[in-house]
């Protein structure tokens, strides 16, 4: 994979946290993580500006909507690979995430535990909440915390229990409060009165168990659009960036 000085400048830029097992990134939103039908890098493409002499590079873990922004973890080695490969299925990733909401939810607090069903449309991926007992239905769960009100809008933490696809987006939509920007499962394009510029929700937080034992916390601040648009929309953003 042949990466330009800037694009390889600009990944390298990404990273919050490295060292011998781990690479950890705040990613930016428009950058896919994976695949995608976009003819342009990925993220995945972009870890080869951290290759081995060997030939080898970073290995992501998990991925991230290409409108989402925040902490993204990458592994170094086929070892480490291995072993938060475990730690996902051992649901040991604690994941915090900001978005923002064109009205706080209520309660303002709170867990959802509906259970979501994949379902392709075309060439799109989507969730849809189903009934427990539903073919291919999968448990899921989240939680969600205001953190900042007005009357057009919030500033809400979410922490998925589970991890799928798409999970905090339909969750907060069944609930009747779509994440701002979210077009795909009905959220408004706009917040007291500005546009959204994009799906606005951020991975803030990731703690993990490190390969060389105990657990690692990273955390990543919500880039410029997302606090520009809760500062306009009336919405205490101390301690967040």
């Amino acid at each position: 994979m042949s990466l330009t000085p800037d694009e390889i400048a600009a990944v390298r830029s990404w990273v919050i946290h490295e060292d011998a097992h781990v690479l950890v990134l705040n990613k930016p939103a428009g950058l896919s993580s994976q695949g995608g039908r976009v003819r342009a890098h990925t993220l995945d493409d972009l870890l080869w500006a951290f290759a081995r002499s060997n030939g080898k590079r970073p290995e992501l873990v998990h991925r991230l909507d290409r409108d989402t922004s925040g902490v993204i973890l990458a592994a170094r080695t086929k070892p480490a690979a291995g072993f938060l490969g475990k730690a996902i299925q051992s649901r040991k990733l604690k994941k915090t995430y900001l978005a923002l909401l064109a009205a706080a939810p209520e309660p303002r607090s709170g867990r959802i535990e509906t259970p979501l069903l994949r379902r392709e449309i075309g060439r799109e991926s989507h969730m849809r909440v189903a009934a427990p007992d539903e073919a291919g239905a999968q448990a899921s769960t989240s939680l969600y915390r205001t953190l900042s009100a007005t009357e057009e809008a919030a500033l809400v933490e979410l922490s998925p229990l589970t991890g799928r696809m798409h999970q905090l987006r339909v969750h907060m939509a069944s609930i009747g409060r779509a994440l701002v920007g979210d077009a795909r499962y009905g959220g408004a394009l706009t917040l007291a009165g500005a546009p959204a510029p994009r799906l606005m929700l951020h991975a803030s937080k990731l703690t993990f168990p490190h390969p060389e034992g105990g657990e690692r916390t990273v955390a990543a601040p919500p880039p410029a659009d997302f606090l520009a648009l809760a500062r306009s929309a009336g919405l205490g953003t101390q301690g967040l960036a």
